[in-house]
């Protein structure tokens, strides 16, 4: 079954050429689920066999990306006003939105990039970064860090299993993802871990955490 949707996403692929990418990116970015490892790793594949270009398949999954993670960011900003007004209704305090809305702008950029890069997360950190009023120009910029690198892993993998063969396996893909991850989640761990050192000796005593103005 898993083998006939790869086939069927990489014909998809094809046929609706870039914009295709861009639109299912889109909507792997927001908070439906469709993994974006059905996604670039085909067109990946298509780049292997000539038929894409591999710095245009990477425009159109960072756009795509970029363009879905901004939905939930707009409808998590129009949530934040919607929390204040009502949120004691669901146990929301403004205070605790306060709180939260304080540490994201305190680390809403590293949070972000990091985000874009861990299954699961990437489609949600979004949602606080609207909730916080995390500037839009500096989300677009670390969103689209983070999808781009991400999007590079998937689509060389996609070519590496293109190159070597004729079949789009599935199964090769799933492999080649997991051993990426074994490096790449350390690696993650690691930049927190130096981004929390270098914050803290800057920080040392913490900056005020009043309400956002």
């Amino acid at each position: 079954m898993l083998e006939r949707i790869v086939t069927w996403v990489t014909d998809t692929v094809f046929a609706l050429g870039y914009p295709g990418i861009t639109i299912l990116m889109a909507i792997e970015s927001s908070a439906i689920p469709f993994p974006s490892e059905v996604v670039m790793p085909p067109a990946g594949y298509l780049v292997a066999q000539g038929r894409m270009s591999f710095v245009w398949v990477m425009v159109a999954g960072v756009a795509g990306s970029l363009s879905g993670a901004l939905v939930n960011y707009g409808v998590a900003h129009w949530m934040d006003h919607w929390l204040r007004r009502h949120g004691k209704w669901v146990l929301i305090s403004p205070a605790a939105l306060d709180r939260a809305e304080a540490f994201f702008r305190r680390h809403g950029e590293i949070g972000t990039f990091i985000g874009r890069l861990v299954p699961v997360v990437r489609q949600l950190i979004s949602i606080p970064a609207g909730l916080a009023g995390m500037r839009l120009d500096r989300f677009a910029l670390f969103t689209s860090l983070g999808a781009g690198i991400w999007c590079f892993i998937l689509t060389y993998i996609g070519y590496l299993v293109g190159r070597h063969s004729t079949v789009l396996l599935a199964t090769e893909v799933h492999r080649r993802v997991g051993q990426v991850l074994v490096y790449l989640v350390p690696a993650l761990a690691v930049i927190v871990t130096v981004y929390a050192i270098v914050w803290r000796r800057r920080h040392p005593a913490g900056p005020p955490q009043g309400p956002r103005p």
